[in-house]
């Protein structure tokens, strides 16, 4: 237990008369840490990070913030996990040497606060980790140099709250709850006011026996990142968007709208709001379409009151009620029944429209170009299993197969046409598709592909510490990105099947999962090939491997999942 507990360290450091004998900075003290992280108040504009409690804060656009922690010996585990709420950011940490001797004049009269604080920050750090974005990203190290640890945090497009968690126990802390093999959200029944969803129960609930709710939230716009982010979201348009007073950059504001009792009483148990309206009541304003529910630990839900025919994202959240603390699963969109009349889909002219079929389904949409052509192009990209597709013109079939991954069809076109595309699920399960229809040829919105999607393994180039694979590329650049995850030994084809929507991008993984980018291409196709070796692995372990193809308009596709196993002996 090194990591700064409570401030009172640092504050010491700072704040006492400073003699001319070295100070060592006191261990931590678990029941004064519990005491005085109930006591709100004693983090009231702190720039302290206390160890295993997540703070809430806010930032002003373009102003930056710091804040501090102390790693007292070395090779100490540490995590940071720094979650934004509704604006990207950028953030650094670094760190350096604690200084061995405060003031060298052994006068015994204190200085000035900000003349003691500059001795210790007057030089610039090493440099850990940084990152610019609005993922929830964290560091995580088995073993930490001592020192004094430095979180640079700032927002360069408006003003936001943030969340910050530091710790060094991360193996016994554990306050995020942990995803299941299969962190997915499935659709298992859809009517046109009604979907059902079901998901895999987190491990930290099944197996750890930890309190775990879950909390189901529903828009027309996105998918989310973080609960955080959905706070931000609902609370837009009242109080929880005004910049905090000073002194109260973690406070009972925060508290109240991140799910703590607002009132002064410490020794109350933090409890987890059960309803979709936060903190304080203010005056009535049009609310964003957006709605929270929270069941409990069932891992079946019927969402109701839904618009028919109406595209809806769902995204579901494991909380631990102990911590308050929330991990994401992988979010999924659905669109509910039409009417009892079947309503065609309009298809816009260079537009992608996501489309969703139920099990042996099938999905009309109508695409009528608004000037003369001589073709048109129907780009269409199945997440899932094969579907069937058919497009008549003026009713008249013009194509009519079976179609998987990303295909693209050229028909000749005819002044003043309308086509009619009928797609039809799959007998498995549900489909998701994307579709995007254009008169324009230049107009591509994904990436071309080769006819072999699969990853090669080549097995006498393995070792104990890595693995080279190839896979194809073709005649047009695009960027590919390669990434790996461990998975158990007894790891199966079932399971990889059911990581197979191609439409999830990399945006959907963590950053440690990431092997590297690179842009690829050949004009002569017979050499449209590229290998890489990816190094790191450890001994006898087995690992899933994943390539993505990233066009020009950002689509991107997943290549078929390769499944690679390391030499346990060399």
């Amino acid at each position: 237990m090194l990591l700064l507990r409570c401030p009172l360290p640092l504050l010491l450091l700072l704040l006492l008369p400073l003699d001319s004998r070295p100070q060592k900075l006191p261990t931590r003290d678990e029941e004064l840490f519990q005491m005085q992280i109930r006591d709100k108040a004693f983090f009231h504009d702190s720039s302290v990070i206390p160890d295993g409690a997540e703070i809430s804060s806010y930032l002003f656009r373009d102003t930056p913030k710091r804040y501090f922690f102390v790693v007292e010996e070395d090779n100490t585990p540490l995590a940071v996990t720094v979650t934004p709420c509704d604006a990207p950011l950028e953030w650094k940490l670094s760190v350096q040497e604690l200084p061995e001797e405060a003031s060298g004049e052994g006068s015994g009269d204190p200085e000035p606060l900000e003349q003691q604080k500059q001795q210790i920050t007057n030089e610039e750090g090493t440099e850990l980790f940084s990152y610019k974005g609005n993922d929830v990203e964290y560091f995580v190290s088995s073993s930490s140099p001592s020192g004094l640890y430095q979180l640079d945090l700032l927002s360069t497009e408006k003003d936001t709250h943030f969340k910050v968690y530091a710790t060094t126990t991360p193996e016994s802390d554990q306050p995020y709850p942990e995803l299941p093999y299969d962190p997915r959200i499935d659709v298992t029944s859809l009517g046109r006011t009604t979907v059902t969803l079901a998901w895999k129960p987190s491990p930290t609930a099944s197996l750890l026996r930890q309190p775990i709710q879950y909390c189901i939230v529903i828009n027309k716009e996105h998918n989310f990142k973080s609960l955080c982010a959905v706070e931000a979201k609902l609370s837009s348009d009242d109080a929880f968007m005004m910049a905090p007073k000073p002194g109260l950059d973690f406070s009972p504001f925060d508290f109240a709208h991140f799910g703590f009792p607002a009132d002064n009483n410490s020794g109350k148990e933090r409890g987890f709001l059960k309803s979709s309206k936060f903190g304080r009541q203010t005056s009535p304003k049009p609310r964003v379409d957006l709605h929270r529910v929270c069941i409990g630990n069932k891992n079946i839900f019927t969402v109701s009151d839904l618009k028919p025919d109406t595209q809806y994202y769902f995204d579901m959240f494991a909380v631990n009620t102990n911590t308050n603390m929330s991990t994401a699963y992988v979010g999924t969109f659905a669109r509910t029944k039409e009417e009892a009349k079947q309503k065609t889909v309009e298809l816009k002219d260079g537009k992608v429209t996501d489309v969703f079929i139920k099990r042996k389904g099938a999905k009309f949409l109508r695409f009528a170009p608004v000037s003369s052509h001589q073709k048109v192009t129907f780009s269409v990209h199945s997440c899932l299993d094969a579907v069937q597709i058919q497009v008549r013109r003026d009713g008249k079939l013009l194509l009519s197969q079976s179609m998987e991954g990303v295909r693209q069809f050229q028909l000749r076109g005819k002044a003043k046409a309308k086509y009619l595309i009928r797609l039809k699920g799959s007998k498995k399960g549900a489909s998701m598709l994307k579709i995007l229809a254009t008169t324009r040829p230049n107009k591509q919105s994904f990436p071309s592909l080769p006819e072999d999607t699969r990853i090669k393994a080549f097995d006498k180039l393995r070792t104990c510490s890595s693995v080279t694979v190839a896979w194809l590329g073709t005649q047009e650049r695009n960027k590919f990105c390669i990434y790996k995850r461990e998975v158990d030994d007894d790891y199966n084809e079932e399971q990889k099947k059911r990581e197979q929507n191609q439409c999830l991008g990399p945006d959907t993984r963590k950053k440690s999962e990431k092997v590297l980018c690179k842009y690829f291409h050949s004009q002569n196709i017979q050499k449209a090939v590229t290998t890489e070796t990816i190094r790191g692995l450890q001994p006898g372990k087995s690992y899933l491997l994943d390539v993505y193809v990233i066009g020009h308009g950002g689509h991107s596709v997943k290549y078929q999942s390769k499944l690679v196993k390391t030499r346990k002996f060399c």
